[in-house]
């Protein structure tokens, strides 16, 4: 038996499970277009059941907006939706509320942002509720290096705004938040006693920092990371859930 099917076991066991889900490049493939992404069918019958199951929770933890979110992955209640990297919580707690300044902020931020990218080919911006993010998933790869180089010198250097790098990505917001808080808040909310995250992203690596002692991370994909598994890609991770489902409703 493998480290990672040992660990799967074990999650199987606990009375309170949470399963914590990046989307992107996790749940369902990168794609060039954004809006195009969907959850691997295999997948989403896999997270669907799992959610299905007494005592556990599944929750999508992504950089998306929550709306965005939801319309891609397809998913609603029982499975909870967290989006911009944990500032909107999808029955409003934790949500992001901007005062006056946070706003008038933003207001500056985007404009800046629409200004600096204008005409940069394959640059493209996403709006949040509170920041923005640009994208150059789709740009000449001299392009995106110099957008992102004068995006960090510029906006993202601006006092009162935290910046996000991701991949081909960089996320710019008003207000302090990451996936790791995220997850001890779901963790908290749910009384969790075990905790599965999977995501592939350097921005998954505040949420594996999270983890502790009887939790499984698992990084998706190659680079540094403090999971402590991996596997190569979204279609092995569909396997993951379903063997995980599988020694659940067994022992259940």
């Amino acid at each position: 038996m493998s480290g990672l099917d040992a660990a799967v076991q074990a999650l199987a066991a606990a009375p309170r499970l949470l399963v914590a889900l990046d989307f992107d490049g996790v749940l369902a493939p990168i794609v060039d277009v954004p809006s195009d992404a969907r959850p691997l069918p295999d997948t989403a019958a896999a997270v669907e059941a799992l959610a299905a199951l007494p005592g556990t929770t599944v929750a999508l933890l992504s950089g998306r907006g929550l709306a965005d979110l939801a319309a891609v992955s397809g998913f609603g209640r029982p499975i909870r939706l967290v989006g911009s990297h944990g500032g909107e919580f999808d029955d409003g707690d934790g949500a992001s509320l901007l005062d006056e300044e946070q706003r008038s902020r933003l207001d500056r931020l985007a404009a800046e942002l629409r200004e600096l990218v204008d005409g940069e080919p394959g640059v493209s911006l996403e709006d949040k509720p509170a920041g923005v993010a640009v994208h150059v998933r789709n740009a000449p790869p001299e392009v995106g290096t110099r957008v992102l180089d004068a995006v960090r010198a510029g906006p993202a250097a601006r006092d009162g705004i935290e910046a996000t790098p991701g991949k081909s990505v960089l996320d710019l917001s008003v207000v302090r938040m990451d996936k790791g808080a995220a997850l001890d808040l779901l963790r908290e909310r749910v009384e969790a006693d075990a905790v599965l995250f999977a995501g592939d992203d350097v921005t998954d690596e505040t949420a594996f920092a999270r983890l502790r002692p009887g939790d499984v991370g698992v990084k998706v994909g190659p680079g540094d990371t403090a999971a402590g598994h991996r596997v190569d890609a979204p279609p092995d991770v569909g396997a993951l859930l379903e063997r995980l489902r599988e020694a659940r409703s067994a022992r259940r």
